[in-house]
């Protein structure tokens, strides 16, 4: 775990919200087309972009192929990749509070 804490926290948004987007099994579309929704369109992912993460991603176990029907594989998160997630979130959560607590010194 703390060689996939080391290169993944702080995590980029991309790699945040394409985890996010598997709250259920999704294929690489789904995924695009969720983290566009998610985000209302500020985000739109390539599919180099994408397909390179995935892959990255599956080769450190952080998800997993949950079935490959007809040329559309179809990626779900593991145990590893939600561990990583709370963590992210636990980090995220920090400076939200950090950026609220001092949003008026910038004002």
């Amino acid at each position: 775990m703390d060689r996939i804490l080391k290169k993944y926290v702080p995590m980029t948004e991309t790699a945040f919200y394409i985890l996010l987007s598997l709250t259920e099994p999704r294929h690489g579309y789904g995924i695009i087309k969720q983290v566009e929704e998610m985000t209302r369109g500020r985000i739109k992912l390539g599919s180099g972009t994408i397909y390179g993460t995935l892959t990255k991603m599956q080769r450190d176990e952080i998800i997993t192929i949950f079935a490959d029907e007809k040329r559309k594989k179809i990626y779900e998160i593991t145990d590893l990749g939600k561990q990583l997630m709370r963590v992210e979130m636990d980090r995220l959560k920090e400076l939200h509070d950090n950026a609220l607590r001092y949003e008026e010194d910038f004002q």
